[in-house]
């Protein structure tokens, strides 16, 4: 998306990344969960977030529940606002990592177009993480009856239903949580996480 605003100028901060590294002891980045509605994204972002807060981390959680909230409030779900709203979820992310956190973004994000914009708006810190649960193993997950709601038409532009889910080609991580437990999966993040960013 091209800027409209052409009055812009660069600012240069005096806190550079390698200080925010050193003050936290761990790389700033986003972990970019995607997959489809009922793979565990918010359960998971949400239990990473506490264990990795209780170990040190400056770690931070956007999802689209928050996003859709406030900074996408004025979208709907066409193709159109669906890529709007991940390009607002990807800018607040590398903001968010440019000032040192680590950002855990929980987003069906279906097009891989719009997570390569994210991945352009975070920069090198970021990882897709890709939760791979069928979507059968997703709508017996599914309380809230969505899919069965989205089969009968009323949920249009529904992922997984009535509209696409392009499956990462080459995310950083795959994970299968129709596979592994909660708990698993956080053992694993965890680890990943140790290894890719601690300082």
């Amino acid at each position: 998306m091209k800027t409209k605003s052409t009055n812009i100028t660069r600012n240069f901060h005096l806190v550079t990344q390698d200080e925010r590294t050193t003050r936290s002891g761990h790389r700033a980045g986003a972990l970019w969960f995607t997959g489809l509605s009922g793979s565990g994204k918010s359960t998971i972002t949400e239990q990473l977030q506490s264990r990795l807060f209780d170990n040190g981390y400056q770690v931070s959680v956007v999802d689209n529940d928050l996003v859709r909230r406030g900074l996408s409030s004025d979208l709907g779900f066409s193709h159109e606002d669906r890529t709007e709203n991940i390009r607002r979820a990807g800018e607040a992310s590398g903001l968010l990592a440019r000032a040192g956190r680590l950002v855990l973004s929980g987003f069906i994000s279906p097009y891989r177009s719009d997570r390569e914009g994210a991945r352009k708006a975070v920069g090198e810190g970021f990882h897709e993480i890709y939760l791979s649960a069928s979507a059968e193993i997703c709508e017996n997950r599914d309380a809230e009856r969505l899919y069965e709601k989205a089969r009968a038409g009323l949920i249009p532009e529904f992922t997984g239903v009535s509209a696409p889910y392009e499956i990462p080609q080459s995310p950083e991580l795959t994970i299968d949580t129709g596979v592994l437990s909660v708990e698993e999966t956080i053992a694993l993040l965890v680890d990943y996480v140790e290894q890719n960013f601690r300082s």
